[in-house]
């Protein structure tokens, strides 16, 4: 594993020259220093991974820490992946990479500080009662986000697809500017392939069905979970809600039915409370559907989710709008990916859906 991490990472002087981005190693004596320590009262957050912290440079400057939590293999691969993919991608809409320190077992990656954190602790966290998200700011999000993902599948080189597409990993600046963050299951898909089979990784609610029953992860799975996201963000839903102590929803299944009726009012989050652009709304609602669908082969490219979103072409949102998914005689589509448990291989994934398992996480 240290090979992975050499080949990851040991050319750095060589990939900042090269690219002329301006990230560098950091030292642990640095880090504790930013930290207070790594002091409790710093921490903004914590995952499966470990903690992150927030943290000030000597020059005054805001950062946020990701502290592995655990040494192991598998935390190897995956600081060094992100590290890698960070380190060769540059997008206003994607977190940016200040560096990182691998000393002895400690596994650290410096970003940007975010001052509105994510995207989740103000739809259903510690800022949601606050309001902070108008209309206007849900669709600058909706619409960064999408660039981002779309310069990852489109424009960087190898296309990278990031695999856990989800409230939380989108992050918010000071000026609620979206930044697509957490590439650590991100993978590379190699010129010419229409996919790679590896072990499912992400979060459930968030799957493409193809991806959590087959492992088969490709740009369209990202796009399965930025229709998931969409409907979040538009309808302050989560992914997967309890109907009583017995049943769970999707949020495709709840908002399908009403948008088939053009109920698109109901989708709206209370919180707006009615004050949203109608056209948009609707524009994101059918967009997110259309993403959130069951086959691959009938999803857009984000490309086209771009060009939706944004509303410039009226034949195309015609030509959404009379989708055969919103005919109201269209049977619903069957989702397999809620009754996934979180990184599954394929073949356990297969047998957890066939026995109707229990939904583990939806955070």
């Amino acid at each position: 594993m240290a090979s992975c991490f050499k080949l990851c990472c040991g050319r750095d002087s060589d990939r900042k020259e090269q690219k002329g981005t301006t990230w560098r190693i950091f030292s642990l004596k640095e880090l504790h220093s930013a930290t207070n320590n790594f002091n409790y009262d710093n921490k903004l957050g914590e995952g499966g991974f470990g903690s992150v912290y927030w943290g000030q440079l000597w020059d005054g400057s805001q950062i946020a820490v990701k502290r592995l939590k655990v040494w192991s293999n598998k935390a190897e691969m995956e600081f060094a992946v992100e590290v890698e993919i960070l380190g060769r991608v540059r997008h206003k809409n994607l977190l940016s990479l200040r560096g990182y320190c691998a000393e002895g077992q400690e596994r650290l990656i410096v970003y940007d500080y975010m001052p509105n954190l994510s995207l989740l602790s103000h739809l259903h966290g510690q800022h949601s009662s606050e309001s902070l998200l108008d209309w206007s700011r849900r669709m600058k999000i909706a619409l960064g986000s999408a660039d981002g993902i779309s310069y990852l599948h489109h424009h960087a080189t190898p296309h990278i697809i990031h695999r856990d597409i989800k409230a939380s990993n989108v992050l918010l600046d000071s000026d609620f500017q979206a930044r697509v963050a957490d590439f650590g299951f991100a993978k590379f898909i190699p010129d010419g392939a229409t996919h790679v089979t590896t072990r499912v990784k992400g979060t459930l609610g968030y799957l493409a069905p193809e991806y959590a029953m087959f492992g088969k992860a490709s740009e369209s799975c990202d796009v399965y979970s930025f229709g998931i996201l969409l409907l979040e963000i538009a309808s302050g839903k989560k992914p997967i809600e309890k109907v009583n102590s017995t049943t769970k929803r999707t949020v495709t299944d709840w908002a399908l039915p009403l948008a088939r009726e053009k109920r698109f009012d109901e989708v709206a989050d209370p919180k707006l409370s009615g004050k949203y652009v109608q056209e948009e709304l609707k524009r994101v609602v059918l967009v997110a559907l259309v993403c959130a669908q069951s086959q691959p082969e009938k999803r857009p490219t984000m490309l086209e989710v771009v060009e939706l979103l944004k509303g410039e072409s009226k034949e195309k949102l015609s030509t959404l709008e009379n989708d055969e998914l919103f005919k109201v005689d269209s049977p619903l589509q069957e989702d397999s990916s809620e009754f996934i448990s979180e990184e599954k291989d394929p073949k356990e994934a297969k047998q957890v859906a066939a026995s109707g398992g229990e939904v583990t996480d939806v955070s």
